[in-house]
Order: C-alpha cells, then sequence, then structure tokens
C-alpha cells in the first residue's frame, strides 16, 4: 500500500486529506492512502520519514514549507527560485524531492480573472504562500509589494502605513495570511478597505470559510472575489502528477 500525506502544524482541519480521499473514491484508487503528519516541529520530519514504509510522496503546509528545505536531497529549480517546498516525492531509491505546486495552482486560479488594468498587486503576508504568489506575479508581468505588520527589508508597507491612494494604485490585492479562517471568521487583514472598487481584485488564500471577510468586504466595494479553494485543487493535482512520475 503506497502512502502519502500532509506534513503541517494543527492540521486537522486540513483540506487534502479530505480532498485526496474523495479523489481516490471516486478514481477507483485502491493503493494507495493519505494521512495527516501533524509535528510540533520540524525536526520530527527525518522520524516520520523512517518511520513510515512506503511513503512516496508529502504535501507541506504551515509553518514547514521554508523549514523543510534543509532536509531535502535536491529541490526543483522553480522551488529554489521561490524558496519554499509544499510537495515532496520520495524516489525509490529513497531520495527526497522538493517542488512547489502554489505557483501553478495559484497562476491558473488568477489568470482568467485579469483584465489589462490589473498591473499592480499587495501581497499580504511574507510566510511560506507568498514566496510562490511573489513568483507567479513575476511571470506573469504584474509588479508586487509586500505588506506585513512589522517594517524590514523587502516590506514596502506595513498595515499602518498603507493609504487609500495605495490601494486605488494596487488593483490586485492577495491575502497570505492567516486572518479569518475559521472558527476566527470576524477577523480580516487591516486595511483601507472604503479605497476598493469595481476595478479591484481581491483574492484570498482560505478556503474556509468559502467568503471571508476580507473578501465580503471587497464584494461591497464592487471587487472581483475569489477564494483559495480551486487553488488548492490545482495544486493537489499538480502534486499527483508529481508523485506519480517515474
Amino acid at each position: 500500500m503506497n502512502k502519502l500525506g500532509l506534513l503541517g502544524k494543527n492540521i486537522s482541519y486540513s483540506f487534502s486529506r479530505s480532498y485526496f480521499k474523495e479523489k481516490f473514491k471516486n478514481e477507483n484508487i485502491e493503493n494507495t492512502t493519505y494521512e495527516n503528519f501533524d509535528i510540533e516541529t520540524i525536526n520530527l520530519f527525518p522520524s516520520i520519514i523512517k518511520d513510515t514504509p512506503n511513503l512516496k510522496g508529502l504535501n507541506v503546509t504551515i509553518p514547514y514549507k521554508q523549514d523543510v528545505m534543509p532536509f531535502l536531497n535536491k529541490i526543483n529549480k522553480k522551488a529554489k527560485a521561490i524558496g519554499a517546498v509544499n510537495t515532496i516525492k520520495i524516489t525509490k531509491k529513497g531520495k527526497l524531492i522538493g517542488y512547489n505546486t502554489d505557483c501553478y495552482g495559484f497562476s491558473k486560479s488568477i489568470e482568467p480573472l485579469l483584465k489589462p488594468h490589473h498591473k499592480k498587486a499587495l501581497i499580504l503576508g511574507t510566510g511560506g504562500a507568498s514566496k510562490a504568489i511573489a513568483y507567479s506575479l513575476n511571470k506573469l508581468g504584474i509588479e508586487y509589494k509586500y505588506v506585513s505588520r512589522k517594517q524590514s527589508e523587502g516590506i514596502s508597507y506595513t498595515y499602518n502605513t498603507l493609504t487609500e491612494t495605495v490601494i486605488k494604485e494596487h488593483q490586485i490585492i492577495i491575502n497570505c495570511t492567516p486572518l479569518g479562517t475559521f472558527p476566527n471568521i470576524d477577523n480580516c487583514p487591516d486595511i483601507p478597505y472604503s479605497a476598493i472598487t469595481t476595478q479591484h481584485i481581491l483574492f484570498d488564500l482560505i478556503y474556509n470559510p468559502e467568503e471571508t471577510k476580507f473578501l465580503k468586504l471587497g464584494k461591497e466595494h464592487g471587487a472581483v472575489t475569489e477564494n483559495g479553494l480551486n487553488m488548492l485543487k490545482l495544486q493537489a493535482e499538480k502534486a499527483w502528477s508529481i508523485w506519480n512520475l517515474e
């Protein structure tokens, strides 16, 4: 029996496990299981590899997309450029190869929404997922700026310095923070929502709830909104194709 799984912390809510369980059922895949590997620290990762026979691959989620990289034997060129790994393939010889499928999922999700005026984006948050978003925007020819709680190198704005003018200039806003995730559905990034217009796209990587407060406030101002569900499905299928490559 081949084994696949999700590496993360506090991941009982995980999309991946239910998605792959449903996929295996619908496609009559009987030789593969998918389970969560919920660990308190990345230092426990080697013991998962050692103690899980027939493990063929892993998805990686918060907070280990960057932390897992030093443990891998090889990192795919794209994942290296992004600086984050969300998919690991384990070869027949036991080598661990890191990939990033977040960029694929995000690009395919946002491309149908893009119009010629969508030239500048704000990325809210600086975690592992935000790096894949930045890489994708770059490939799509869209200029981006990072927004974070604290000022540091590479951060263009903090939430305190975001003005209505900045929001009006950046007509794509992507939430890469966990703010608004179930059960804390009343939370949202602290941005000047009053400056959002019908020209904006608000994209939230969160998929639970289906409509976060961030998206709801955007919609109230006429913005096009998209949650992270389609991106997750696309990146999951891309991971599946990587695991099944010989």
